[in-house]
């Protein structure tokens, strides 16, 4: 099966839909699949809803489909660096489901692993419990949170093969894995694919049964926070 596509427009062909569910990798500006949000935007698939980490920046990352009022609700953990996004929740126009990082990320891979739910202590005591089940392990109280199963995931990788076996590059390697796992189809952005077998097994961090579509494309190189000093004077 030829999983190779020419465009990030081609790779999601067929798979977008309004009010469907997309979990996406990256953190902060790092590990961004820019390239396919970017197609979505163009699709103009609206009534979204994203599983993120965060959002992005204004012009960025989910950043430009909030921009166009394409996503409905945010399934985050971070929700700094974007005004837009700040200025769509506390007038209403978003919806927010907050969660703890970890917790998202073991949403993603529990998703991933067909695991409808889990039990973690992270969170009880606070608003991220109401509602939830509570449950007692060993004198300890656990809440329940559920797997996500997105209808698509979006990531962003360094290296693919044509198999979809994926390396990612340092700190690109966050939501990625868990994001890929949990969607019923996954499409990658890569900026390289090499040749099948080229990647030793033990370096590869996701394997290609997970993976339905490559796309390679030229990427961004976003700082997100620069710090400098000043020069010094002789």
């Amino acid at each position: 099966m030829n999983k190779i596509y020419g465009s990030a427009a081609e790779a999601l062909d067929g798979l977008l839909h309004d009010g469907m569910l997309i979990a996406a990798g990256g953190f902060g500006l790092c590990g961004i699949p820019e390239l396919l949000l970017s197609a979505i935007r163009d699709a103009g698939t609206k009534d979204l809803t994203f599983a993120s980490n965060n959002a992005g920046v204004d012009d960025f990352g989910i950043g430009i489909l909030l921009q166009t009022r394409q996503v409905k609700k945010m399934i985050s953990s971070y929700v700094g660096e974007n005004a837009e996004f700040m200025r769509q929740y506390l007038s209403g126009e978003l919806e927010l489901e907050f969660n703890p990082q970890g917790t998202l990320a073991e949403r993603m891979r529990a998703g991933g692993a067909g695991i409808p739910g889990f039990y973690t202590k992270t969170g009880v005591g606070t608003v991220i419990a109401e509602g939830k089940e509570h449950k007692d392990f060993n004198g300890q109280t656990y809440i329940l949170e559920e797997g996500i199963f997105a209808d698509l995931s979006i990531v962003k990788a360094w290296k693919a093969d044509a198999t979809g076996n994926l390396v990612f590059r340092k700190t690109a390697r966050n939501f990625n894995p868990p994001a890929a796992m949990c969607g019923k189809v996954c499409v990658v952005e890569v900026e390289e694919i090499v040749p099948t077998g080229s990647i030793d097994p033990d370096h590869i961090h996701l394997p290609g049964i997970y993976v339905h579509r490559i796309v390679q494309g030229e990427h961004e190189k976003r700082i997100e926070q620069r710090t400098t000093r000043k020069k010094e004077t002789v």
